[in-house]
């Protein structure tokens, strides 16, 4: 398979994922990789890790499962991630000189699931601290624009710390959560009501096509995702990718994915730039 993404980056790609924290990517990645990963996802979903939950099951059994890490176990997940345009997509994007692997995570939704993500960031969860983080965000089926992940523009660039969700709430089997947050003590200060009035805060989303991405600022907020028409079906894989001002941080609040053990047991500690077998570098600027 190609390592080279079919078209390349535009320059105002780039401005707008500098400016507004998040840019649509239409068909940067070739059918085969989509491929690849439906395959990898089917192996992921029949052999979860043990970081995997289900977020939501209703009445009729219309389910949304969630899983990560899962990449080290998985080939096609390590093929894509060392072998495709990804990592220097994120590269181009964030104008960094390194980029590291961070972790992978997937998100499959059942036929007419109507679990909703929560409006939130994703940095204020992780074990690292830094501005240059950039999410790929992969459907691996056609998704509507009131379907897909939503995204506030500008909002990576808030001052504001927010009190975040705990998804470790989110067990209805009962299974408890590996990894657990709790913002309390830490701010009182709420995200807004972005469902009161969304255009109010330019939200964006996009009709999507497998090939096509989003990719996005750990720090936006971000949510939605869901409420899908009878019959309709959503799998979604992403990346996160670390570059230059990355640093390890472990948080008062705690961290969802928790990578703070592992990063010890590999001599990895607060202030470090992640490295290691764990967040390998896959892409230089030459």
């Amino acid at each position: 398979m190609n390592s080279d993404a079919p078209r390349p980056i535009t320059s105002k790609e780039i401005a707008t994922y500098q400016h507004d924290g998040v840019v649509l990517l239409p068909g940067l990645f070739d059918l085969e990789w989509i491929d690849l990963l439906d395959k990898g996802l089917i192996a992921n979903c029949k052999d979860p890790t043990e970081r995997s939950r289900v977020w939501d099951r209703d009445v009729e059994g219309r389910t949304m499962f969630w899983d990560s890490q899962a990449w080290q176990g998985i080939d096609e997940y390590r093929q894509f991630i060392f072998e495709s345009p990804a990592a220097q997509i994120a590269g181009q994007l964030m104008k960094s000189t390194h980029i590291n692997f961070y972790f992978d995570a997937v998100f499959v939704r059942s036929p007419g699931s109507q679990f909703a993500t929560p409006w939130h960031q994703d940095e204020p969860y992780w074990s690292v601290e830094g501005y240059d983080t950039c999410t790929l965000w992969m459907p691996l089926v056609p998704v509507k624009r009131e379907n897909a992940l939503a995204y506030v523009p500008g909002s990576h660039r808030l001052d504001s710390v927010f009190y975040q969700y705990n998804f470790g709430d989110l067990n209805p089997d009962g299974k408890t959560a590996v990894d657990q947050v709790d913002f309390s003590g830490i701010t009182e200060t709420t995200l807004p009501d972005i469902d009161a009035d969304p255009e109010s805060f330019g939200v964006v989303s996009w009709d999507m096509q497998p090939g096509d991405c989003v990719a996005f600022n750990s720090r936006i907020i971000h949510g939605g995702s869901g409420k899908l028409h009878k019959g309709t079906d959503l799998r979604v894989f992403t990346t996160k990718w670390l570059g230059d001002d990355v640093r390890i941080k472990f948080r008062d609040c705690g961290m969802d994915p928790d990578h703070s053990a592992v990063m010890t047991e590999h001599g990895l500690k607060p202030g470090d730039r992640p490295g290691t077998d764990l967040y390998p570098r896959v892409w230089s600027r030459t």
